[in-house]
C-alpha cells in the first residue's frame, strides 16, 4: 500500500502528528509526508491511501490546504481511500464559553477537509480527527502522537493494508 499525507503546519505541530502517521503507515508499505507546494494533483494518482491535514486557524484550514484541495479535478480521488485530520486547542480544558460557542458554530478544519476530499470522490475511511495541543503554539498535549499512531493503524487495516 502507498500512502501519502498532505499536511501544512504553522508551529510544527500538525507536521509532528504528520510525520508520526506515516511513520506508523511505513509497516504496511510506502509512506511519505509532503506539504501541499510539493505537490501537484495528478501525483495522487501514484496513492492509494491519502491524509490531509492542516492545524485550525480562525476556525478553518489553511489557505494552502485549501487550494490545493480545489485543484483536484472533481473526480481525482475516485478509487482512493483518504481520511482527514487536524491539530485544534482543547477548548473544553481553556473554559472560554465565548471560543467554546465559536468552535460549535464554526468548527474545525479536519471536517472541511474530509467534506472536500470525498467531494472528490475519495472514500473516506473513517470520521475526520483532531489531535490537541495544549496552546496556539503547542505542544501537542501528551497523549496525542499515540493516538496518531493508532488512528494510522485502524487507516491502515480498514485499507486493507498488510504489515
Amino acid at each position: 500500500m502507498k500512502s501519502l499525507i498532505i499536511y501544512e503546519s504553522v508551529y510544527g505541530n500538525t507536521g509532528k502528528i504528520a510525520f508520526v502517521l506515516r511513520d506508523a503507515l511505513l509497516a504496511y508499505g510506502d509512506a511519505i509526508a509532503l506539504k501541499p507546494d510539493n505537490l501537484i494533483a495528478e501525483d495522487l494518482k501514484d496513492y492509494d491511501l491519502i491524509l490531509a491535514g492542516s492545524p485550525t486557524q480562525k476556525f478553518s484550514m489553511l489557505p494552502s490546504i485549501r487550494a490545493f484541495l480545489a485543484e483536484i479535478p472533481r473526480a481525482g480521488l475516485k478509487g482512493k481511500k483518504v481520511a482527514a485530520f487536524d491539530t485544534r486547542v482543547d477548548v473544553a480544558k481553556i473554559n472560554n464559553r465565548f471560543l467554546s460557542l465559536m468552535a460549535k458554530l464554526f468548527g474545525y478544519a479536519a471536517p472541511d477537509i474530509a467534506s472536500a476530499l470525498r467531494k472528490k470522490g475519495g472514500e473516506l475511511l473513517l470520521p475526520a480527527e483532531g489531535f490537541l495541543v495544549e496552546d496556539t503554539e503547542g505542544p501537542l498535549t501528551e497523549g496525542e502522537e499515540e493516538r496518531a499512531r493508532a488512528w494510522a493503524g485502524s487507516l491502515a487495516q480498514k485499507a486493507g493494508g498488510k504489515t
